[in-house]
């Protein structure tokens, strides 16, 4: 059985850093499609960033790029999100999702692309 387990959130202060942990079990992270997304209340959930196990291909999302950095630790099966000068709309709930392969039309920025989600984890940053 599949699962993935984030950890790392936390409250912090306009600024501030946080690394987010994705943890994989039941599924090798050697050649999959891992991606971090958000939702906050009374909003869709969005894509944040995403990364290809297998070759590296990253992608980020506008409101993160340059503040955001996705990578893996293959060794610990484990997928990371390192956040740094978050910033007030940066507070939501984040979810680690895996697929293994994307269907025709799939995207990275689209929750339907993955099979797999984590429970998530609270990121509330304060002004």
């Amino acid at each position: 059985q599949v699962q993935l387990v984030e950890s790392g959130g936390g409250s912090v202060q306009a600024g501030g850093s946080l690394r987010l942990s994705c943890a994989a079990f039941g599924y090798t992270l050697s050649s999959a499609w891992m991606g971090w997304f958000r939702q906050a209340p009374g909003k869709e959930r969005e894509g944040v960033a995403a990364i290809y196990t297998g070759g590296g291909t990253i992608y980020y999302a506008d409101s993160v790029k340059g503040r955001f950095t996705i990578s893996q630790d293959s060794a610990k099966n484990t997928v990371y999100l390192e956040m740094n000068n978050l910033k007030p709309e940066d507070t939501a709930r984040y979810y680690c999702a895996a697929d293994p392969r994307w269907k025709y039309g799939d995207t990275w920025y689209s929750p339907s692309s993955y099979s797999y989600w984590g429970q998530g984890t609270q990121v509330t940053v304060s002004s």
